[in-house]
């Protein structure tokens, strides 16, 4: 991801082929991943920019690209993993 912007950066834009100019940050492809950035204010923090910043591209972006493994991987609560309902041990450790 870059913040991108006419002159103030105003924008977060996804730059999954790191082409784009400008200071870049590592988001996992986890819409979780990205609430958790946004309720953190990460952005503006590791793009170092001041105010806040829109990431609806970044939300498309995650969102039109999701994983297929980490929907299967979990049940429709999203947060049990899949192996603790199905009765599957699951190594604490």
């Amino acid at each position: 991801m870059v913040a991108d912007g006419d002159g103030v950066p105003s924008v977060v834009v996804p730059d999954p082929r790191r082409r784009r100019p400008g200071r870049g940050a590592w988001l996992h492809p986890d819409p979780a991943c990205l609430r958790l950035a946004e309720r953190r204010r990460a952005f503006p923090r590791a793009l170092r920019v001041r105010g806040a910043l829109d990431a609806s591209a970044v939300h498309e972006h995650i969102g039109a690209g999701r994983p297929q493994h980490a929907a299967h991987d979990r049940t429709d609560a999203g947060s049990v993993p899949r192996q603790a309902i199905d009765g599957k041990q699951v190594d604490p450790s």
